[in-house]
């Protein structure tokens, strides 16, 4: 499913700021480049550290506040919602899983297979623990960015989602929905990564400050 409207342009334009914020403390050698607030991980040349323990040793001020993660949260438990809606799921039977995380794709070259998105996959093959992937898209293509598009694989013929500020995509994590990202062109694409799991298990925690 693809819904415009569910988060506001303000909202998607504040956590392109938050992501803004976090990748500038690190940043991949490659394209590729991501922020994962649950975890910490964030690019850092051909492989990763830990934001929050780089604020930290840094005393670095400012980076992220309480109204950032108020504002995640809020934004993740309306999709979480607008997928159990939509596929007739139980909202307390999706769990938050790993990994979660925003992402900043540009026309640097690949230097390591982090970088390589553009190949063909299967979420639940690269992420076990994923049942429903989503997308929430913080810039637009053919103003931000080209190239960049999301594309479903199939048979017949591939459908393709445009990224716009806001959008959300989301969908089951099998193998039924093999897709991949066409290399961005130009500018700079950023859009979160926000997945959900069945099993309890997997289960993760809401990102908060003290993190």
């Amino acid at each position: 499913a693809v819904m415009d409207g569910l988060v506001t342009p303000v909202e998607a334009s504040q956590l392109q700021r938050i992501a803004q914020r976090g990748l500038a403390l690190g940043g991949s050698n490659g394209g590729a480049s991501i922020l994962d607030l649950h975890s910490g991980a964030l690019s850092k040349g051909d492989s990763f550290i830990n934001v929050f323990e780089l604020v930290k040793r840094n005393n670095l001020k400012n980076i992220f506040s309480e109204e950032d993660f108020s504002l995640y949260r809020k934004v993740k438990n309306r999709i979480q919602s607008a997928i159990a809606a939509k596929f007739g799921i139980q909202k307390d039977r999706l769990h938050l899983t790993h990994p979660t995380f925003f992402s900043r794709m540009t026309t640097k070259a690949a230097k390591t297979i982090h970088d390589e998105y553009w190949h063909p996959h299967i979420d639940k093959e690269t992420y076990g623990s994923f049942d429903y992937t989503s997308l929430l898209y913080l810039t637009d293509y053919g103003h931000d960015f080209t190239g960049g598009r999301f594309v479903f694989v199939d048979k017949e013929t591939n459908s393709t989602v445009e990224p716009r500020t806001g959008r959300v995509s989301f969908f089951t994590s099998g193998s039924e929905n093999l897709h991949f990202v066409e290399k961005v062109a130009s500018g700079t694409r950023f859009a979160i990564t926000v997945s959900f799991s069945c099993d309890p298990q997997h289960a993760i925690q809401d990102p908060d400050l003290k993190s």
